[in-house]
């Protein structure tokens, strides 16, 4: 059995920490206690700081690794676009995959133990698969002109095999309405409903919503600009638009678990969309990649109170600095100082583990669970996150 204590324990049972408390934890990493110490002086193991569940990091794009620092800041998503684009292969296979495992190892290092990841080829298989960090796959697939459906189909189901080669938890997934054709988004999803789960970029910036809304803005002259097809304008978000496009699978209420990445610029009207249709949608956050490209955060007081699980995810190294949890949440904290650090953590543990439909072993410290134990250090008198909070794997 080990052992372990900190001025706050946060065993996501509940919002609030456990001052002075300790986990117990068997060999294997299953907990089989938690609780206050009686004398924290007398602990073989006390710790400055907090310590939690491991993370569960709800959308990555790992491929892109290769990309740390590539991409300008601030370009907005059609410049951001034309980056990924020019830059995608300016290192050869070999180099990417290297570059995959050194990020993937860092995430365990830094805590994560599980992770909704984005592929759009099979560079990451071998490095997720040999990982002690479990992933579910998406399988994500593009295509904006309605002849290359059928094509594009038949590609990503031909790499769904080779992902269960693998042993991975995969399946396709669309992924947003400016770069797919309408019959694309709706036969994509179709083969990811099949899985019980889908991940979609969803409102992720103003320039994608005026595109979709009537045909104008930056977005569309960019697509204009390369002869691409556009999306028809629906005079309606992207989101209703996506969901236009779902009931297309099948009818309403859906009980696939569905994940709505970025929302940048959800309303009201786009919640209660959702929430008509969906059982289990959930939100996740990016804040550091929404600055990044464009310099935007979604309207988080608005999607905390909507009744959408939100879940906390770094997106990739073409649009951040690092893949650190601890710099997303202490990014929601600067920028909504009235969240608690509970609530931020649960997002960022329990909710993606929900998600994935794995919490009976991630996402809380509790009795049976092997979620992984991470300590948050240097946080202030009151128990913030602070510029020197950093986070590393206990166990």
């Amino acid at each position: 059995m080990k052992r372990f204590a900190a001025t706050y324990l946060y065993p996501l049972t509940g919002p609030e920490p456990i001052r002075n408390g300790f986990v117990e934890m068997d060999e294997d990493g299953t907990v089989l206690r938690t609780g206050v110490c009686p004398d924290p002086a007398a602990e073989a193991c006390f710790l400055d700081g907090a310590l939690v569940p491991g993370f569960v990091n709800a959308h990555c794009h790992i491929e892109l690794s290769n990309m740390w620092k590539l991409l300008p800041k601030g370009t907005g998503m059609a410049g951001f676009i034309d980056g990924i684009n020019a830059l995608r292969d300016t290192k050869t296979r070999e180099e990417k995959i290297a570059d995959i495992r050194h990020w993937m190892d860092r995430l365990w290092e830094q805590g994560v133990s599980a992770m909704a990841d984005i592929s759009n080829g099979d560079n990451s298989f071998a490095v997720k698969a040999a990982s002690p960090l479990y992933t579910r796959t998406f399988l994500e697939v593009f295509g904006i002109e309605p002849e290359d459906c059928d094509g594009v189909i038949r590609e990503v189901r031909a790499l769904h095999a080779r992902a269960l080669e693998y042993g991975l938890d995969a399946a396709p997934t669309p992924h947003s309405c400016y770069t797919m054709s309408p019959e694309l988004v709706t036969a994509a999803s179709a083969e990811g409903l099949r899985s019980g789960f889908l991940s979609f970029h969803s409102e992720e910036s103003p320039q994608e919503e005026q595109m979709m809304l009537d045909g104008t803005g930056e977005m569309a002259d960019n697509r204009r600009k390369y002869g691409m097809t556009l999306p028809p304008p629906t005079g309606t978000s992207s989101l209703e638009y996506f969901i236009d496009r779902l009931l297309r699978v099948h009818p309403a209420p859906f009980d696939e678990h569905i994940l709505l990445v970025h929302e940048v610029c959800m309303t009201q009207a786009g919640i209660d969309a959702v929430l008509r249709v969906m059982n289990h949608p959930f939100i996740a956050l990016c804040p550091m990649s929404n600055l990044y490209i464009h310099k935007q955060l979604p309207p988080v007081r608005l999607l905390r109170d909507c009744g959408i699980p939100l879940t906390v995810g770094t997106d990739s190294l073409s649009s951040n600095d690092d893949l650190c949890m601890v710099t997303e949440l202490f990014c929601l904290q600067q920028n909504f100082p009235e969240i608690p650090l509970g609530e931020l953590l649960t997002w960022a543990c329990l909710n993606g583990a929900r998600f994935l439909a794995k919490e009976d072993r991630f996402g809380s410290l509790e009795p049976g669970k092997k979620p992984g134990l991470v300590h948050i250090s240097h946080l202030s008198p009151d128990g913030r996150l602070t510029t020197g909070s950093q986070s590393r794997r206990v166990l």
